[in-house]
């Protein structure tokens, strides 16, 4: 439903900006239904479906309130076009007031003189914990972790504590932490259990003093796991004399796993992460370029082995004509498999004590579909030639072909991950020279050995 609405409102933009009759008021009337029926996030999405100047005009006839907003949902790459097109006195505003954690997201797309504007109009509170939060690197969670935890003095009374959680309290709060006069963690109540309570004595005796924490300077993709494994909406975040600091939150664990996630599909296509549909020609050539190159490379050396075979490819014409459907198949196959590893991968679900069974799996799948297609084309290809010998020849090829694109698709992104290259980015080409000079190097032989 939500992406049908976005598809709606697309179309109608588009209709409007290519209209010669509509007037202005009309795209005033359609920014007002925007920000009335998409979220935030949507609408940064909608901005981002659109070239640079027509971006600019669905921008300008926004609230204010609204700007600043989608601003923060935008994708790197889209802040920074829209950045370069307005003037900073337009800019200035989206930065004021931002919180750290806001800060911290943005900076990445964000100039100094942005940054220094940001921070000094920043309250006292903000500011500080912004600062706290720079001297941890990116790969930290002290980087990372929010500042809306509800922690409480040990030292307060039973009604001091229903009285501050009868107020509104922030998202995925379950529990509240008990910290002692120097800050430091003692424990967690859940919230349900303070209402319960008759007396201060009851309600001193509810803290648990076993609570599973995270430490400022454990790595963020360790924390996000143990979080969502955890079974629990948040955890509390520790510094390293055991004060609390902050916490880590189920959306913010998820919304680590989708980026990682959608950055490795990214690079996997070569691309630059959260690269804008409608960015620099000249920046995405250049992005892309890198890739292409290296894919050029391979397939000179697929064309290399090809070319070993020339006479017998020049006595038997079919062989040529037959080829790309070696190599397809080979690709495709892989393909799937690759992309399940990788996912497997980046989700921590293959390590060495399955790898063995999942090689087995693969193996079998492979051989089901080798037989199948291998049967298909090798059927094909008699009608087509009206030769056995040809047919026999695709056919082994064709399930050899896809016996071994299935083990690469498994042992490929394992070695790379294992070298701490990121098979996201490499994987795929390294793939595909692998099943393409094994198909080539078999179909041409057996076509050597059995045609000529």
């Amino acid at each position: 439903m939500a992406l049908d609405l976005l598809a709606d409102y697309i179309d109608k933009i588009n209709l409007h900006f290519d209209s010669e009759t509509e007037t202005t008021t009309t795209i005033n009337e359609l920014a007002n239904e925007v920000e009335e029926q998409l979220s935030d996030e949507q609408i940064a999405v909608l901005l981002e479906s659109f070239p640079l100047n027509l971006r600019t005009s669905i921008w300008e006839s926004l609230s204010d309130e609204t700007h600043q907003n989608v601003f923060i949902e935008m994708k790197h790459d889209s802040r920074k076009l829209l950045l370069n097109t307005l003037d900073d006195e337009y800019c200035f505003p989206l930065l004021t007031k931002l919180d750290a954690v806001h800060l911290i997201e943005l900076s990445e797309s964000l100039d100094n003189r942005f940054i220094d504007y940001a921070v000094t109009n920043m309250t006292a509170k903000q500011r500080s914990l912004y600062k706290k939060s720079c001297d941890y690197t990116e790969e930290e969670v002290g980087r990372w972790q929010n500042f809306t935890e509800v922690q409480l003095p040990q030292r307060l009374t039973l009604s001091a504590v229903k009285k501050v959680c009868s107020k509104s309290l922030p998202a995925f709060t379950d529990v509240v932490y008990i910290v002692n006069d120097d800050g430091a963690l003692v424990g967690e109540i859940p919230l349900n259990s303070i209402f319960t309570a008759d007396d201060d004595q009851q309600y001193r005796s509810l803290i648990e003093t076993d609570v599973l924490f995270i430490n400022t300077n454990d790595e963020i993709a360790d924390a996000a796991e143990k979080l969502i494994d955890s079974d629990r909406s948040a955890l509390p975040v520790v510094d390293e004399n055991h004060c609390l600091t902050g916490r880590l939150d189920l959306p913010a664990a998820y919304r680590y796993k989708e980026d990682i996630l959608a950055s490795q599909l990214n690079q996997s296509a070569g691309l630059v992460d959260e690269e804008d549909l409608f960015g620099s020609i000249w920046q995405s050539s250049k992005n892309r370029a890198v890739w292409l190159g290296v894919n050029l490379v391979t397939a000179f050396l697929a064309s290399w082995f090809i070319g070993l075979f020339e006479a017998t490819i020049q006595q038997v014409v079919a062989l040529a004509v037959l080829m790309p459907v070696v190599a397809s198949m080979g690709g495709i196959s892989g393909s799937q498999t690759i992309t399940l590893i990788i996912r497997g991968l980046a989700l921590g679900q293959i390590n060495d004590t399955n790898k063995r069974n999942i090689i087995a799996k693969e193996l079998k799948v492979g051989a089901i579909n080798g037989v199948l297609w291998a049967v298909v084309i090798g059927a094909i290809t008699y009608f087509w030639f009206d030769n056995p010998l040809l047919s026999l020849t695709i056919f082994i090829a064709i399930l050899g072909n896809i016996l071994i694109a299935s083990l690469s698709g498994v042992w490929v992104p394992w070695i790379l991950n294992k070298f701490n290259i990121d098979p996201a980015l490499s994987g795929s080409v390294v793939l595909t020279t692998v099943t393409d000079i094994f198909g080539f190097i078999v179909f041409l032989g057996l076509g050597s050995l059995l045609l000529l």
